[in-house]
């Protein structure tokens, strides 16, 4: 029962590491059919989420049932309690990929953004693709160094994120106000995956030593 019991836990991580590379290619073709305005591209993420909505749906039940039928407890229970809540992170990423995704469909064939935000939309994509590597290996790995490097990471996006409000607020913004709309939900939309894969970096670090990890910046 103790062997079936491992053999179900590293099933658990790995359906997490392959909703990951899912999450990684979702953002990958959304930031680079925002940034281009390939439309096919954005309706390829659009059509995809549905995948990694049923792969986080199936690993759910897989969790609840182990937790029935085993009665898992410390280390172990961390392990399952805390794939639940990483699976509901991955998922949530996927649907901000696609909301980018959507952003750039709507907008097709004009950019969403305006070309002088499109730098900085172009380092928020490269951050969010950059993080979404990182998490899929730190899913597999459970490096601390990795769950160090999506925290800083993502303090780079929080700035950026800060950049695109204090641009489309400032005197001298001559976009109009659908500009300002697209430009601070994409913005926000970017911020908030990094946001994710942050909350499950400290699950991951919780997993290893039992204790939250309380960001010091």
């Amino acid at each position: 029962m103790r062997e079936v019991f491992q053999q179900e836990l590293a099933d658990v991580q790995d359906r997490l590491v392959e909703i990951a590379g899912l999450v990684e290619l979702a953002i990958t073709q959304a930031t680079t059919a925002f940034n281009s305005s390939d439309v096919s591209l954005a309706e390829a993420v659009i059509a995809d989420d549905h995948r990694i909505d049923e792969l986080a749906a199936s690993l759910d039940e897989l969790a609840i049932d182990i937790l029935a039928r085993q009665q898992p407890v410390a280390r172990d229970l961390r392990i399952v309690v805390s794939a639940l809540r990483i699976s509901a992170s991955l998922e949530r990423m996927g649907d901000l990929a696609e909301h980018i995704a959507q952003l750039a469909r709507t907008r097709f064939p004009e950019k969403v953004v305006p070309k002088d935000l499109r730098p900085t939309f172009k380092e928020l994509g490269r951050l969010d693709v950059l993080i979404a590597g990182k998490l899929k290996r730190l899913l597999e790995s459970e490096s601390a160094e990795l769950a160090e490097e999506i925290r800083d990471d993502d303090d780079l996006v929080d700035d950026l994120h800060l950049s695109v409000f204090d641009k489309v607020l400032g005197e001298t913004w001559k976009g109009g106000a659908s500009d300002i709309v697209d430009s601070t939900l994409a913005s926000r939309y970017h911020e908030r995956f990094a946001d994710h894969a942050v909350s499950i970096a400290k699950k991951v670090q919780y997993l290893q030593t039992g204790d939250w990890v309380v960001a010091a910046h």
